[in-house]
């Protein structure tokens, strides 16, 4: 059975160390390359040292040089380097998962759109499975459910994280206003304790949470008079990130040029 060859961008952060260590549980992958920041300590060094295991891949800030092996990339580094990373796979005529949020205003949607003319192209705030099925539930209650219900969106993660709301967060909003027909930005309304006066009819609003180490939290609520549904997810364990993001980076790697979603990954073929 031929591997699919996949290079991590951000190997060395929080996620690009979960990457690694999942990776073995995928028996049809090889991980081939692994980049980080023209900074990093790690450079010269053995990939895999802070997951515990040796590759035999030194890490390496020249992405355009570790393409040759690759079959897809995926990429979870920092905001500022996505639109580089994005051209640089362009270029090369390869697939690309970024999981970077809080890119903008560095990489806009035209030059996500013309990318993905020339390559497959997934952009996903969050790899979980589970969060893509709950973006999914949250679509389907905002269309059922009458406008007098209000939607709130309560998210909560570990004290490092620098963007806020977080882009799940805003994944949801977005299923929510898809769901209502409403455009995302008009109908989202400003983040906890920043807003004030009464809640206008139709807003989409946010309470954020930061505080030692939560993996993340998601819960949103449509709240009636008298009643109040509540679709929430949990993580406990990066882990869970990495595999959706290596299991959604195998099927991009067999997809035609195009921009795709997580929702893809668990609908596309049913």
């Amino acid at each position: 059975m031929q591997k699919t060859r996949a290079v991590i961008v951000g190997v060395t952060g929080r996620m690009g160390q979960a990457l690694l260590r999942t990776a073995p549980e995928f028996a049809d992958l090889a991980i081939t390359g692994a980049v980080a920041s023209a900074h990093s300590p790690s450079l010269g060094r053995d990939a895999g040292e802070p997951a515990g295991r040796r590759l035999g891949i030194a890490v390496t800030a020249d992405l355009p040089a570790t393409l040759g092996t690759a079959d897809v990339v995926v990429d979870f580094s920092q905001p500022q380097a996505a639109l580089a990373h994005l051209s640089a796979c362009r270029a090369a005529g390869k697939p690309l998962l970024i999981g970077t949020t809080g890119f903008a205003p560095q990489l806009s949607e035209a030059e996500l759109e013309a990318a993905s003319r020339d390559i497959a192209l997934l952009v996903a705030p969050n790899t979980s499975l589970g969060v893509t099925l709950l973006a999914e539930l949250v679509r389907i209650a905002a269309r059922a459910l009458p406008p007098q219900f209000d939607i709130e969106i309560l998210e909560k993660h570990h004290r490092m994280k620098s963007d806020a709301p977080s882009g799940t967060a805003l994944a949801l909003a977005r299923s929510a206003a898809e769901g209502r027909n409403l455009p995302a930005g008009e109908a989202t309304a400003a983040v906890g304790a920043s807003r004030t006066g009464p809640r206008r009819q139709g807003e989409i609003g946010f309470a954020v949470m930061r505080g030692g180490d939560v993996v993340g939290e998601h819960e949103v609520w449509f709240a009636g008079l008298g009643e109040r549904l509540s679709l929430s997810h949990q993580a406990t364990d990066r882990a869970i990130f990495a595999r959706g993001a290596l299991r959604a980076a195998l099927w991009l790697a067999r997809q035609p040029a195009g921009r795709y979603t997580m929702r893809d990954i668990l609908f596309k073929n049913q």
